[in-house]
């Protein structure tokens, strides 16, 4: 590969006679008494060492001109060009058309600062086409100088013909439209389909490794039901909360005069959560049982952060169900006298694709471990989640209390459960089977934060990989001068790993990955991760933005087609109604532009009439329109993205899934 470069480097400067007379001499000195000349410092090097021992030029690799270009020099441009080529053994004459040292300096000195993941994989072509190609691809990429400065120096010496073949240009100049991705263009369609991915072999050698699944568990349930209290008092038994952390707590909680808050402060960790005395966020924590790396999802429960909730369950395998025994929270949470929130999650979390729910029914010290209090709660909630799509044989009943540890990580005592003879709670998610994960297949990750560590840099994307695997980059081996003429020549041969950053289209650089907060080289599809990513800009990395493998990018489109079940509303969707659009993490607000059919689930046949209205209970297909495009699949090829959600005035009033993506040439 380099020494591919190295000739296609001397053909381009053939035309320039003073070059020539540069190369020559420099091929000259390297033969003379086993030393090799620097065409930089001049320094006399042994012929034994690769690069210049003074300023680190490398002696072969681009044959003295390339040398120019690296930016050796990061102070005075001016005075320092001076004295890197004052001492040449052949001065260039002054042309316009050609850069000059302090140009070389300058332009180098730029490029060092720059990351190579913001390089341009491709080759300057023979033909004027190509070269207006790299000019133009440049300039969206380098400051103005620099573009205009190369672009003046291709131009200069377009009588030059580069020595490659014509196969060889159609393939780079392929490249360069490939990575030509207009932001401005509202729909972006798949360019290959996930059936032609191939996993690299270092993917198939570490599937074979034998480690614990993660497992992604959302803790979902009625406001006030003890989701973060069960949350901290679970870490706090595993020892992941130390005495003195849960000390802490409690004494901070007795100051505010919440008192039992204690364990929930473990997991509402902002001053607005603790003041208020509910979950507003998704609450993460890690903890590792006899059979899975558990991730926990502390969802809020309040009816104002549905959103969030859903934001951040989208990426649960499984999903614990809690419940207030107490009597009247219970029923407010089944919505017996308004909308409750614990109806909602079950029903949300199971189109979610959710199909294993652990109900635990919470406080039980509240009704004296009443068994007739749980056989009740059981027997009203059993037929709604059977509803909802729940099997009986995967929903798992279990009697609790957070508050005074009893069945959470052992056994209750016979004192109180005594006729309670199922599994406790840590138990009950051992019990679990572990889910299927699309390890084989392209990189998918759609972005659910984006939060601030000094350990990851300045910026890091977290969420959940649904398919394929990442790594860390490896390290380039050509030391910290990098030039853009380098970059251009030789982007393809280093060993770094791209992905790209939808919908903005960026291509960015992995720097690092953390998972369940510890560093790592690599993970694969199930895994919660954070990565810290280099060469694209901040602002496209925002939740609702998806990473994926740069040959396989996801689909952007803000007109869909959906099949949607009505949930229990009271207001009918109308033609033209407004509603907020939810799929996975992205949140948009939508119109219902048409109403396609009606559909008949216990016939499953269509309606030929298209209805004017739709009532709750009721199944049908519309479209809908988006104020801004978003990543999505349809659901055959891809069930994370694939899966919608319609609210209006704060409730739910639809779940579906997209069956078709409409693009402007469609309509």
């Amino acid at each position: 590969m380099m020494g591919g470069v190295t000739d296609k480097v001397h053909n381009y400067f053939d035309g320039d006679q003073s070059m020539r007379g540069i190369l020559s001499e420099q091929k000259k000195s390297a033969s003379k008494h086993g030393f090799w000349r620097c065409l930089v410092c001049t320094y006399e090097n042994d012929g034994s060492l690769s690069s210049c021992y003074i300023c680190g030029v490398f002696k072969d690799s681009f044959d003295g001109w390339i040398n120019k270009a690296l930016g050796i020099c990061e102070h005075s441009t001016s005075v320092m060009a001076k004295a890197l080529f004052a001492g040449m053994p052949h001065q260039v004459p002054f042309r316009f058309d050609t850069l000059s040292p302090d140009d070389i300096v300058s332009l180098g000195r730029k490029k060092t600062k720059d990351h190579l993941a913001t390089a341009i994989p491709a080759t300057i072509s023979s033909s004027s086409t190509d070269e207006k190609e790299v000019v133009k691809i440049l300039a969206e990429h380098d400051d103005p100088e620099t573009s205009s400065a190369l672009s003046s120096h291709l131009n200069g010496n377009r009588s030059n013909n580069l020595g490659i073949n014509d196969n060889e240009s159609e393939i780079l100049v392929s490249k360069i439209h490939h990575l030509k991705l207009d932001k401005k263009i509202k729909n972006i369609k798949k360019v290959m389909s996930p059936s032609q991915y191939k996993p690299e072999k270092w993917i198939l050698s570490e599937q074979q490794q034998e480690t614990k699944s993660q497992l992604n568990i959302a803790i979902v349930g009625h406001v006030d039901s003890g989701k973060s209290t069960l949350c901290g008092r679970l870490l706090h038994l595993l020892g992941k909360i130390s005495k003195k952390e849960i000390h802490k707590y409690q004494k901070e909680a007795k100051e505010k005069g919440k008192g039992s808050f204690a364990f929930a402060w473990a997991m509402d960790e902002t001053a607005e959560e603790r003041e208020r005395g509910i979950t507003m966020t998704v609450a993460i924590a890690y903890f590792e049982s006899k059979k899975y790396r558990v991730v926990l999802l502390d969802s809020p429960g309040h009816k104002d952060f549905v959103s969030n909730m859903i934001s951040g369950s989208t990426q649960a395998d499984a999903a614990i169900l809690l419940v207030d025994a107490s009597k009247g929270s219970f029923e407010a949470g089944m919505g017996f006298h308004d909308v409750g929130q614990t109806k909602e999650h079950a029903q949300l979390i199971r189109s979610f694709g959710v199909e294993q729910i652990v109900v635990a029914v919470n406080k039980m010290d509240t009704v004296g471990y009443s068994q007739e209090r749980f056989n009740y709660i059981k027997s009203q909630l059993a037929a709604f989640l059977r509803s909802c799509g729940f099997k009986e044989t995967l929903i798992t009943w279990i009697p609790l209390s957070a508050m005074d540890n009893q069945n959470v990580v052992t056994s209750a005592s016979n004192d109180h459960l005594s006729w309670y003879h199922g599994l406790c709670l840590l138990d009950a998610i051992d019990s679990l089977y572990p889910p299927e994960r699309d390890v084989l297949k392209p990189l998918l990750m759609p972005v659910c934060d984006v939060v601030s560590s000094h350990s990851l840099g300045q910026v890091a994307a977290c969420g959940k990989l649904e398919a394929g695997a990442i790594r860390h980059g490896s390290k380039v081996p050509l030391g910290p001068f990098i030039s853009i003429l380098l970059m251009i020549f030789c982007c393809d041969s280093l060993n770094y790993v791209q992905v790209l950053i939808m919908p903005s289209g960026d291509l960015a650089t992995i720097r690092s990955i953390e998972r369940d907060c510890q560093a790592c080289l690599s993970a694969r599809a199930g895994d919660n991760v954070a990565v810290s990513l280099q060469g694209t800009d901040v602002s496209n990395l925002v939740p609702s933005a998806v990473i994926c493998h740069p040959d396989f990018p996801v689909t952007v489109a803000d007109i869909l087609e959906l099949k949607i079940l009505v949930l229990d509303v009271k207001m009918p969707i109308l033609l033209g109604s407004h509603v907020e659009f939810h799929i996975h993490h992205a949140k948009e607000a939508a119109q219902v532009t048409k109403i396609v059919s009606l559909l008949d689930q216990k016939k499953a046949k269509t309606s030929k009439i298209a209805p004017r209205l739709l009532t709750a209970r009721q199944s049908a297909t519309i479209e809908v329109s988006l104020e801004r495009p978003v990543c999505v699949e349809e659901f055959s090829s891809c069930r994370t993205l694939g899966r919608a959600f319609l609210r209006c005035s704060g409730i739910t009033i639809a779940v579906g899934i997209v069956t078709r993506i409409i693009f402007a040439d469609e309509q």
